[in-house]
């Protein structure tokens, strides 16, 4: 499933795209979006696929097209502080860009079947909470997975505020999956071939919307022996009793954020290039300001007429005066090396940046604290 917007370049392009496709519309999801790179979930040898709107698979590791994603993300109205439940949690893809808007006092629960999935997706997010200066600008709400069929949860386990199924559910598992969320939730599963939003209004009551025609794999039927009894799936606590350290910590990230970037800072998109379409647009430059430069030289060694204003006619035409303008800019550049440099930058879509600097890392590192409590408000991150 999937093909529904261009394929991107990179991540930005590609969240640009599903932008223009108003598959992303609200600033939550985009911030959730760019912030991680959705071809850092993919095995390193099909890395070339990863902007593609395409669903990817190898084995039991599988990611849904970004379209799909998209729509999920937006249906499920995520709020800071809200509890989420994740039905066939794969990579952690999805659940690592739902924590990112949780925050540090939401709930971001998954199950998946698969026990070298679980383990796929604890690498990808040790490898995005030690090395993405994503996890700094926000708050994060840190997923947790365990294994499991999702048919078959403990009847004991809580309710959530927002549910997602990654598997198509039929319809004898509709009440199954509703039974799961709290009043006033929003569950949204692939339901008989439709992505599809359910809001609980009451304890009995429910809003039903269709949003675009999908194609998963169903889910899992759970397998028992004759006579056995079914094994309950345990989720994990829904609100464990957080240590004073651990608020201590949020507490004063929070604080330090507020001075160096005012009150909720937001990732700045980077400025990315392709490297091939950039390196021939530059040249195509190079190749233009070099004659324009020789024009000049040489404009400057034949004679021409006197050119002070007693022997100008005034009455120039347009393309005449366009001419000059033209040269004189050209002189500019060849007066101004950093200048010429800058719109070389330009040539290629952007101004290049230099790498961001982690303002919040640099502001605990000057703190006069001891290098443990240091590292501890890191969250033991590398540079």
């Amino acid at each position: 499933m999937g093909g529904a917007v261009s394929a991107g370049e990179d991540n930005d392009e590609l969240i640009d795209n599903l932008k223009e496709a108003q598959y992303i519309r609200s600033d939550l999801v985009e911030q959730a979006f760019r912030a991680i790179d959705r071809a850092d979930y993919y095995l390193e040898e099909f890395r070339d696929s990863a902007y593609k709107d395409l669903a990817w698979r190898h084995g039991n590791i599988h990611l849904s097209a970004p379209c799909i994603y998209s729509e999920v993300m937006e249906a499920l109205d995520l709020q800071p502080g809200l509890s989420f439940l994740n039905l066939g949690s794969g990579t952690g893809y999805l659940s690592t860009m739902v924590g990112l808007i949780l925050g540090p006092f939401g709930v971001n629960h998954g199950v998946e079947l698969h026990q070298d999935v679980i383990e796929y997706a604890y690498q990808k997010l040790e490898f995005f909470i030690k090395t993405s200066d994503s996890f700094d600008r926000f708050e994060f709400c840190e997923p947790c997975f365990v294994i499991g069929n999702c048919l078959e949860i403990a009847p004991e386990s809580g309710q959530y505020d927002r549910v997602y199924c990654g598997a198509g559910v039929q319809r004898e598992q509709e009440d199954y999956m509703k039974n799961l969320l709290k009043v006033g939730g929003i569950l949204v599963l692939p339901l008989e071939e439709k992505l599809t939003k359910i809001t609980r209004t009451g304890y009995n009551s429910w809003e039903t919307k269709k949003i675009i025609a999908v194609s998963f794999a169903p889910l899992v039927l759970p397998k028992h022996r004759d006579n056995s009894k079914p094994k309950a799936v345990p989720l994990p606590t829904m609100f464990k009793v957080r240590t004073l350290q651990d608020l201590a910590r949020i507490s004063i990230r929070l604080t330090l954020k507020k001075t160096v970037a005012g009150p909720g800072p937001l990732p700045r998109r980077r400025m990315a290039h392709s490297g091939e379409r950039f390196r021939r647009r530059q040249a195509q430059h190079r190749g233009s300001t070099l004659l324009s430069n020789r024009y000049v030289f040489m404009s400057r060694l034949i004679p021409g007429p006197m050119d002070n204003n007693n022997n100008r006619s005034g009455t120039d035409t347009e393309e005449e005066q366009e001419d000059e303008v033209e040269e004189e800019g050209n002189c500019r550049v060849l007066g101004d090396p950093e200048e010429e440099e800058q719109e070389e930058r330009r040539e290629g879509g952007a101004l290049l940046h230099e790498a961001p600097v982690n303002l919040l890392r640099e502001r605990i590192l000057g703190l006069p604290l001891p290098e443990p409590l240091k590292m501890y408000l890191l969250h033991y991150r590398e540079k």
